[in-house]
């Protein structure tokens, strides 16, 4: 298999192609393209010669989606950023993956077996509308990065017990009970979090289903939430909110 990759992070692409040539050491990388510019002449050249296409969604001359306004791209493409508010986006064009920063070998190895499946479905033409409904199909995040003065740490979503906000801050907090702030709009991650599992129970607040320890009727036919863990805040489910949030709670 050959592959381009379009990465402006020197770092990030010998990453990359370490982790390709771990994962199958006959893949080979055809080039690393650091901007618009430089990808999109060596892309009229050369997109034939390519099987998959890794795209860095900020490069250091604007968004990796310019590309597919000046030239043809008939390639499956795997999207790498530090960012998910491209993700939409993303699947706009043919992307198959989109894979936020820092990559592990397991989320590359993930992208490729995707690819691949999809590939042998493609080959049989009745699987026309599985392979539809799996690249249409919405991904979550399943992880955020925070900062902790000069430290960054990346903290899986199946740790996290709520957020809210306050004023513009936005924090997440985890089932230990720890508060980080976050740069997302409570909207925001609304759209981002897997709603089997997160409900936005007023508009301050999205709880995690595992969190919930106790459920209380509440005075004015609203409903008050207890966390296992030390967060002592009170969190009550708004009324216009209750009948929603008791058909989640009970599940399927």
């Amino acid at each position: 298999m050959n592959v381009a990759i379009i990465e402006d992070e020197p770092l990030a692409a010998e990453k990359l192609k370490r982790y390709l040539g771990k994962y199958d050491s006959s893949i080979t990388v055809l080039t690393v393209l650091n901007s618009l510019e430089t990808a999109i002449s060596w892309i009229k050249d050369n997109n034939g010669n390519v099987d998959l296409y890794f795209m860095d969604v900020q490069l250091i001359d604007g968004l990796s989606f310019q590309i597919f306004s000046s030239v043809s791209i008939n390639k499956p493409v795997i999207f790498t950023t530090a960012f998910d508010e491209y993700a939409i986006d993303a699947f706009k064009v043919n992307s198959i993956d989109y894979l936020l920063k820092p990559i592990t070998f397991t989320d590359l190895s993930r992208s490729l077996e995707k690819l691949k499946t999809l590939e042998q479905q493609f080959s049989n033409a009745k699987a026309i509308t599985p392979i539809i409904n799996e690249l249409s199909k919405k991904t979550f995040k399943d992880r955020f990065l925070i900062r902790i003065g000069n430290h960054l740490r990346s903290i899986l979503t199946n740790d996290i017990s709520a957020f809210y906000a306050e004023g513009r801050d936005v924090c997440l907090v985890t089932l230990e009970g720890k508060e980080y702030p976050v740069e997302y709009t409570i909207d925001t991650l609304k759209e981002l979090l897997d709603p089997k599992d997160f409900f936005r129970v007023n508009r301050s607040y999205l709880v995690s289903l595992p969190a919930i320890v106790d459920v209380v009727v509440y005075s004015n036919r609203r409903l008050k939430l207890s966390l296992k863990n030390s967060f002592n805040r009170e969190i009550i489910v708004s009324r216009e909110r209750v009948a929603d949030f008791k058909q989640w709670f009970e599940g399927n």
